[in-house]
């Protein structure tokens, strides 16, 4: 049953990506699907685009242009970049909006960045999080996802790995399940399927303890240290 809380949500798209998370937001938000131009990345606007952005509390824009991008900046709202061409460019966007966000992926998101609105859809999207029934030897049992990445690629995961065992070929296959339904572009600049499934595995196993299972430990382990590579990169 479709639920909405009061906080309004703007997802802004040049029609490439985001309309993924738009039907998942709409469970749960009222959320207004913006569409503007599409304008290729290497073309440079010398005049600002008359761009016709309904009043919302909060918005997430998959926009690839960086004149836009810096348009939206300008907004004065809470904005969450769900792809950014470059740091530098967040860089000047949190130059002029202060309320600006650009996550690792936008399923890394979670409710501690101190802007109420983002904060208030990360209770819902963002960092993947599961409740998991598991048998008396630590096996998987039935899966629910708590939280879910935006696209929805954690339901995808969740629904792979369900009743199946804990072994490190599963969890692997269970970060292809996720890569194959991912929206991110591949090594794209802030968003990265690698990353995504990476993310997707180390919260799944966040439930389990590895101390009898050392060959999974160093696994873990060493997925930790890809991901911390590829957050300081």
């Amino acid at each position: 049953m479709k639920s909405v809380n009061k906080l309004r949500i703007g997802l802004i798209s040049d029609g490439k990506y985001g309309e993924r998370a738009f039907e998942n937001f709409k469970q749960v938000f009222e959320t207004k699907w913006i569409l503007v131009p599409d304008i290729p990345s290497t073309v440079i606007i010398d005049e600002e685009i008359n761009l016709d952005i309904p009043e919302c509390d909060l918005y997430v824009s998959y926009v690839r242009h960086p004149d836009i991008i810096l348009q939206l900046a300008e907004l004065q709202k809470p904005l969450i970049l769900g792809i950014t061409p470059g740091m530098g460019l967040y860089q000047q966007a949190k130059a002029i909006n202060a309320q600006i966000i650009s996550p690792q992926t936008m399923c890394s998101l979670e409710p501690n960045t101190g802007i109420p609105e983002v904060d208030e859809l990360s209770h819902y999207f963002g960092k993947p999080e599961y409740r998991i029934d598991k048998d008396n030897e630590g096996n998987i049992g039935e899966v629910s996802v708590i939280r879910s990445s935006p696209c929805g690629s954690s339901q995808a995961g969740a629904k792979f790995i369900k009743n199946k065992k804990l072994n490190i070929q599963n969890l692997q296959d269970l970060a292809l399940h996720v890569c194959h339904e991912c929206r991110a572009p591949r090594f794209g600049h802030t968003c990265d399927k690698e990353v995504s499934g990476i993310i997707h595995v180390l919260s799944f196993t966040s439930n389990f303890e590895f101390n009898n299972n050392p060959e999974l430990k160093i696994f873990i382990d060493n997925l930790k240290k890809e991901y911390q590579t590829r957050v300081n990169n």
